[in-house]
């Protein structure tokens, strides 16, 4: 009889976690859902407040916003921008001039003013602590992310993610790649780079995070228009329907708030 009740205990137990959850609800590990998208969007366009906030406010999702400093949106309509801070989106750090690296391939387009291989270090790093200042008068905030403009992480011949590492709980990368808790490194989050994708691509990727049990993050330019790197306004708001539809199963919130939860 004994033996009887001690197989029944420890068949039971088999059916838990070590911290006592079931397998069903351990398979919800982001926030007690089973997968995490960020909706990331870059370059402080006109058509982020037009287009973006409003469909992203009507579903109740908040997404992050890179902003370099010098864009006009963002000087031309800095108090949309502090509301939409206010309301709960992420304005997340993308440098003041938004240097890239114009030495490599396919970078002709790059300005003198604005080339990365031509920046010191220490001209970087001040223009990013500065960038953090700027932002911090507009709402407030210490606590943000960073995005590497055209993903570029070195400077004079040097990686800097370490050292912005002390200022940003995490920072995007633009190599795609969905993200497991396990495995993530915070300071290179990858991304799915969004240009002309239907609504029906996009949604298909955040099905396979979540068959996957992963972290999505989508990086957006244009939406609707005003970037060469666009994607339709229908394609997009199909996407935030979709994640609206399935709040169930999927964590939808800015990156800072996804950085501080894994």
């Amino acid at each position: 009889m004994k033996s009887l009740l001690l197989t029944i205990v420890l068949i039971s137990f088999s059916f838990l976690s070590p911290m006592g959850v079931t397998a069903q609800e351990s398979e919800k590990v982001w926030n007690g859902h089973k997968c995490a998208v960020v909706l990331t969007y870059d370059d402080a366009l006109n058509v982020h407040l037009d287009n973006v906030v409003p469909a992203l406010d009507a579903a109740d999702i908040n997404g992050t916003f890179y902003v370099p400093c010098n864009a006009l949106p963002l000087i031309e309509r800095m108090d949309e921008w502090r509301e939409i801070a206010r309301n709960g989106h992420e304005l997340g750090n993308h440098t003041i001039f938004h240097p890239c690296d114009g030495s490599l391939a396919g970078r002709e387009w790059v300005s003198a003013d604005q080339d990365l291989s031509t920046y010191s270090f220490f001209r970087l790093m001040e223009e990013i602590r500065v960038g953090n200042a700027m932002l911090k008068a507009i709402d407030g905030k210490e606590h943000r992310t960073f995005a590497y403009t055209c993903g570029d992480k070195s400077v004079e011949d040097s990686s800097f993610v370490e050292a912005i590492s002390k200022w940003f709980p995490a920072a995007r990368d633009v190599m795609f790649r969905i993200e497991h808790q396990d495995e993530v490194n915070p300071m290179e989050v990858g991304s799915f780079f969004v240009m002309n994708n239907t609504g029906e691509e996009l949604i298909a990727q955040v099905e396979k995070a979540r068959m996957e049990g992963g972290l999505l993050v989508f990086l957006f330019h244009g939406v609707g228009g005003e970037h060469a790197l666009n994607v339709s306004l229908e394609a997009h708001n199909k996407l935030v329907e979709y994640l609206q539809t399935n709040k169930e199963y999927i964590w939808v919130a800015p990156l800072v708030e996804v950085a501080d939860y894994f």
